[in-house]
Order: structure tokens, then C-alpha cells, then sequence
């Protein structure tokens, strides 16, 4: 059985709150077998923004816009935790959110939701809004978002969602 584990963290005036995996996991159907993984997930990227700003204009939110600084850095951190260069979770975030803060003007808040285990943009987002903490970066005065996936060699979905306010 597959599990997704999302995580959160938000980071605000200098404070970070961070949930733990083990208080959101979730049993899945499991995923069949894949013999060719895809290396390129930007449609399905495209998809988790579609769902989540499907989900802002119920909320009477403001739609969120895709920044390509910030989409390098979820890729890159969606890419380590496939790879294990990093455990799963919000490791680095700091450094994440100071390179977003040097590359683009104005940022004064930045928030990251993590995942891994889900197999579509829309079970991924689904899973995030049933969870408190997920939900509140999802429903957050954000402005801009990045969004990076990557599968490891088992081919086991990463996804990294970074929120930011300039």
C-alpha cells in the first residue's frame, strides 16, 4: 500500500511552523507499474495550478501566478527528495526562501507545501486541502507560486509547491 505524506510549512516574520508527515498520511490505491517514467511533469505542474486556483476562486481568492524563479527552486527541491540528496520534507527551506526573496523584489512571505506518493495534479491538491495546514498556504494572500515534480527511480511522485507574497 502507498501512502502520501504531505507536509507544510510557513514562514512568517521570521518564524517557520512545520507539521510532521506522520500526522497526514493517507493509505492510496496502489500504482501500477511503470515501465518509462516521464523526466518532465511540467503539464501536470500546470494541472496542480489549475486545481488550486479552481479551488481560490470559489474561495473569492485571487488566482495564483506561476514565477519561473520559483518554479526552479520547487523542481530543485521535488528533484532531491527524489533522489535523496535530501529527506522528504521542508529540509532547506530557508535557503529556498532567501533565493526567492534575492531574485524577486518585494517578497514578504513565503510558504511551501510538499507531498509525495500521489499519482495526478488533483489527487495531490486534494490531499493538501484536507489538511488544515495545507490548506491555509493554499487559501493564503499569496501571489506567485512555483511548482516543480519529479519521480524516483521507483517512480514515486515529489511534489513541491512554493507560495510567496511580493
Amino acid at each position: 500500500m502507498k501512502y502520501v505524506f504531505p507536509l507544510s510549512l510557513v514562514f512568517l516574520s521570521g518564524i517557520a511552523i512545520k507539521t510532521s508527515a506522520a500526522d497526514f498520511s493517507v493509505p492510496l490505491k496502489p500504482v501500477p507499474a511503470v515501465s518509462a517514467a516521464p523526466t518532465d511533469y511540467t503539464s501536470m505542474a500546470i494541472d496542480v495550478l489549475k486545481y488550486v486556483n479552481e479551488y481560490r476562486r470559489k474561495k473569492g481568492l485571487s488566482p495564483l501566478v506561476m514565477n519561473n524563479v520559483m518554479n526552479a527552486e520547487a523542481l530543485k527541491h521535488s528533484q532531491n527528495m527524489a533522489s535523496r540528496r535530501t529527506s522528504f520534507g521542508h529540509n532547506g527551506f530557508d535557503g529556498r526562501s532567501n533565493r526567492i526573496s534575492s531574485a524577486i523584489s518585494g517578497i514578504s512571505e513565503v510558504g511551501e507545501n510538499v507531498s509525495m506518493g500521489s499519482t495526478s495534479a488533483k489527487e495531490v491538491v486534494d490531499h493538501w486541502l484536507k489538511s488544515d495546514v495545507h490548506r491555509e498556504n493554499i487559501e493564503g494572500h499569496y501571489k506567485i507560486t512555483g511548482i516543480g515534480i519529479a519521480a524516483d527511480k521507483r517512480g514515486i511522485l515529489y511534489f513541491t509547491q512554493i507560495f510567496a507574497m511580493n
